[in-house]
């Protein structure tokens, strides 16, 4: 999944975008510098895909649980309750979108090492 390094260890970059990707389903924005935003932008993109995909619609018009797509929700997200919100709320709101549902802003230079900051939010 992930390309930058990010100066960091690959057991602590993948629990610190876990981590990221949770906060922003679970808020709908974070701020963090631009290289992290763009790495989380990509994955949240994969998980609201997923999301959308975990209940399939058979000839009937019945709902089936995608049960292997929600696993894959779990394995990903940290808390429970962010994949319920995912599935019940977000992945439908998103149900005619192929893609594009996070939007990055840039806010400038962060005061204390002038690093590239940026807002990372989910598209209304």
């Amino acid at each position: 999944m992930p390309t930058r390094k990010l100066g960091r260890v690959t057991a602590h970059r993948n629990a610190m975008l876990r981590g990221m990707v949770t906060l922003l389903l679970d808020n709908g924005k974070i701020e963090t510098t631009v290289t992290r935003a763009k790495e989380v932008q990509s994955i949240a993109e994969q998980i609201i895909t997923t999301a959308k995909k975990s209940y399939l619609y058979r000839e009937d018009g019945n709902k089936v649980d995608a049960y292997n797509e929600r696993k894959k929700l779990y394995a990903y997200i940290t808390k429970q309750e962010v994949v319920e919100k995912v599935v019940s709320t977000i992945a439908p709101k998103y149900s005619d979108r192929n893609g594009g549902y996070t939007q990055l802003f840039k806010t400038g230079p962060r005061r204390g090492d002038a690093a590239e900051m940026a807002i990372l939010t989910l598209v209304d």
